[in-house]
């Protein structure tokens, strides 16, 4: 592929770019908004090298919007109707050597965090804005809050440490690979296996992180009356929900899609003072390992919750 150009836009140098679930899926065939051939990857962080906040390390706000509509207009940006993303057409991605992006969705990284760790951003924002809308309906605080995260990947990972970070006391991720079991356990988490241990009853705050029917059936049935529900992953499909107890027992679903740059400003800066722990449950490879990586992980003989490409 031909280098990008600036233009107006900032070229940034990757150092570090993260393997998303929905890479795994438009690499599988099954995402029809990622047509081949395309560049993958929208994880990023990097120096700027040529036009606007050139020499800066930076992490990478991968969503691209108009600034000018409703949505924007009210801070909800994710909701523009004219959103781009990198790895999604027109826009390439970020497995690669370079991408070029609008200065506005750079966030500097101060020189003490390694820009594998500012990579984080971008699935660490996914959990930030999910916790603040879901805390946002729950009737009772987060600090008084039983919280069970479903999925202990870097997304269930990630909003479990928000959760922490904003006041939940009460965490427990369920999450079948007991490799991710045990490295959400090294992170100070309750785990269980949802294989082999029923599902907790009476839950204020369900994440969930994977978005597969079974998951959805599980969080509308271990929901308490007016608890909340927070859907994160994008694994498929529309079933799996029990409509009728939802509705009964008025349990609020909020379908949550990405972040706003307020979102991702603010979880970077978590990032950057600590906020969400030491972040060292990532396993590095070269992108020239990519292919192997993905053949990893589909096989399922990667248990790290996210690998980071380096180019």
């Amino acid at each position: 592929m031909p280098d990008p150009q600036p233009g107006e836009d900032a070229l940034i140098r990757i150092a570090a770019v993260g393997i998303c679930g929905s890479d795994m899926h438009a690499w599988a065939g099954h995402d029809d908004r990622r047509p081949a051939p395309l560049i993958l990857g929208h994880e990023v962080a990097g120096e700027v090298i040529a036009g606007p906040m050139m020499g800066k390390r930076v992490t990478v706000n991968p969503l691209v919007t108009c600034g000018t509509c409703r949505a924007c207009k009210a801070g909800r940006d994710n909701l523009c109707p004219t959103r781009q993303i990198i790895s999604m057409p027109p826009r390439e991605g970020g497995f690669a050597e370079m991408v070029a992006m609008p200065p506005e969705n750079l966030v500097e990284v101060p020189d003490g965090v390694p820009l594998e760790k500012a990579a984080l951003a971008e699935p660490l924002a996914c959990g930030w804005h999910a916790v603040r809308l879901g805390a946002h309906a729950l009737d009772i605080p987060l600090s008084e809050a039983v919280c069970v995260v479903q999925g202990g990947g870097a997304i269930g990972l990630g909003a479990a440490l928000v959760l922490r970070a904003q006041g939940a006391k009460q965490i427990i991720v369920s999450e079948p690979h007991p490799g991710r079991r045990a490295i959400v356990a090294a992170q100070g988490f309750e785990v269980l296996n949802p294989m082999a241990q029923d599902a907790p009853r009476d839950v204020d705050f369900v994440v969930d992180g994977v978005g597969f029917e079974a998951t959805r059936a599980a969080a509308s049935d271990m929901a308490r009356p007016g608890g909340v529900i927070v859907h994160v992953g994008l694994g498929g499909g529309g079933a799996g929900l029990n409509i009728r107890r939802m509705t009964l027992q008025e349990i609020t679903f909020i379908g949550t899609y990405t972040y706003t740059k307020q979102d991702f400003r603010d979880t970077a800066a978590a990032i950057f003072d600590g906020s969400l722990g030491p972040l060292d449950w990532t396993e590095q490879r070269a992108l020239t390992d990519g292919a192997g990586a993905f053949d990893d992980i589909a096989a399922g003989r990667a248990a790290t919750p996210k690998i980071v490409l380096i180019p």
